[in-house]
């Protein structure tokens, strides 16, 4: 005769001591749960919910300049350190641990118009309005040592920007055309140039090392190679590109940000047309930065907002304001892809999470378990119109608010017009035309 027992261990369900949690047995058979997605959907509805009443972005303002700041650059070795410098030609060190500035240069005469650190992160270099280029090191002098720099490279013309190469002793300036340096020398080893205007921006691939791109205010993206000694190619676009920046994942990827409100997203081996035009600015974007993971960036703007893109979408995830904050000029998103820094006309340099709802600190495992769970829930149930509505909403400054309603309606007139004349005219005489292509003027091989 066989008789059925219940048999239980007792490891698998009682409390070792009297602070551990209970285990519960849990069954997953669908079949025991027929109300599953209700109640995952108020989970997930309850969640997106909480993550808006989370979403406290702005951490702290470091503030000590004493004119608007105008460039800004990572440490590439220290997470903590940032370099910033100013209109009035100071340069600050910043400790975002302490949230304190621990150097202050008079660094030059008039703007700080670009900075960057050497690859090794011993010394860092900066151009100005005094047609020089100095490279200071990056620890304090010692005690009674005077304030000075290692080299000062006298030019003839004002220079613009500057980069580093992320492996080698050689760094690229530009001004009236772009010079590529060797640190031991005081006249560059080559000059790059295609047209007569002033190159605005200069930035060296960080993955093909020897590429790089540069704006110019005649409207062109010229892409050149160090090896060659030559321009590549150039894309005319309808209005100025401001700057430009390379993803750190993608070897060909590169975001530019425009005059006409807009981010141009290019494959560099195809820009015929760019990959994604971003468009959620209502006035010029002066600076992009590239998260460490090359999926998003975030960009800076004249409308006294900043705002996070994922790369493959045209509108962004997230915009960040406040009321104190003016033009944004510089933006940096941190190495370790947990914070953005901005830098602004009212001489503030801000701190913010790039996550917005993020708890900051050591989480404990339920918790990360919680986390997880909820973005999972998130993620599941992100297209349905409740939940999509309330994590998509963002409260806007009234003006920015207006700009975009009056957009808004300018596009819609654009596109009846044009639709109009399509009605009214012979077939095939208006072409379609993407609004990928309609920003591109040319391009130049």
């Amino acid at each position: 005769m066989r008789v059925k027992v219940l048999s239980r261990n007792p490891d698998h369900y009682v409390r070792e001591t009297k602070l551990d949690l209970q285990r519960v047995p849990r069954n997953y058979d669908p079949a025991l749960h027929p109300f599953e997605v209700p109640r995952e959907y108020t989970r997930a509805l309850n969640a997106t919910k909480l993550e808006r009443v989370f979403a406290k972005p702005f951490l702290s303002s470091l503030d000590g300049h004493r004119d608007g700041v105008n460039c800004m650059a990572k440490h590439p070795k220290s997470l903590s350190t940032v370099l910033s410098g100013a209109c009035d030609g100071e340069v600050k060190i910043w400790n975002l641990t302490t949230r304190q500035c621990v150097r202050t240069i008079q660094a030059h005469e008039g703007f700080v118009r670009g900075m960057c650190a050497r690859f090794c992160g011993t010394s860092f270099f900066t151009v100005g309005d005094d047609k020089t280029v100095k490279q200071w090191k990056m620890e304090s002098p010692e005690y009674g040592e005077e304030e000075e720099p290692i080299h000062t490279i006298l030019g003839k013309t004002v220079y613009t920007g500057i980069d580093h190469h992320w492996k080698e002793a050689v760094f690229a300036t530009c001004g009236h055309q772009v010079d590529i340096w060797d640190e031991q020398r005081t006249s560059p080893m080559c000059s790059l140039t295609w047209g007569f205007d002033s190159i605005s921006s200069v930035k060296f691939n960080p993955i093909e090392t020897y590429l790089l791109g540069s704006c110019a205010s005649d409207r062109n993206i010229v892409l050149y190679d160090m090896r060659k000694s030559t321009p590549l190619k150039k894309v005319i676009l309808n209005m100025r590109t401001n700057t430009l920046c390379w993803n750190p994942m993608e070897a060909f990827v590169f975001t530019a940000a425009n005059e006409d409100y807009n981010l141009y997203t290019f494959d560099m081996r195809f820009l015929e047309s760019p990959m994604m035009v971003h468009m959620d600015h209502v006035s010029a974007v002066l600076d992009v930065d590239y998260s460490p993971t090359g999926k998003e960036f975030v960009s800076a703007s004249f409308d006294k907002s900043i705002r996070i893109f994922p790369v493959d979408k045209g509108h962004s995830r997230e915009v960040y304001h406040t009321k104190r904050m003016q033009h944004v000029i510089t933006v940096k998103w941190t190495s370790d892809n947990r914070y953005i820094l901005c830098g602004s006309d009212e001489m503030n340099i801000r701190l913010w999470k790039a996550n917005a709802s993020e708890k900051l600190g050591v989480l404990a495992p339920r918790e990360k378990a919680a986390v997880n769970y909820n973005q999972k829930l998130k993620e599941k149930f992100q297209y349905h119109p409740k939940i999509r509505r309330i994590a998509q909403h963002r409260h806007l400054p009234k003006s920015i608010f207006c700009q975009i309603k009056e957009q808004r309606i300018m596009r819609e007139a654009r596109r009846r017009k044009e639709l109009n004349r399509r009605k009214h005219s012979k077939p095939g005489s208006v072409p379609f035309v993407s609004e990928r292509k309609k920003h591109i003027v040319a391009v130049v091989k």
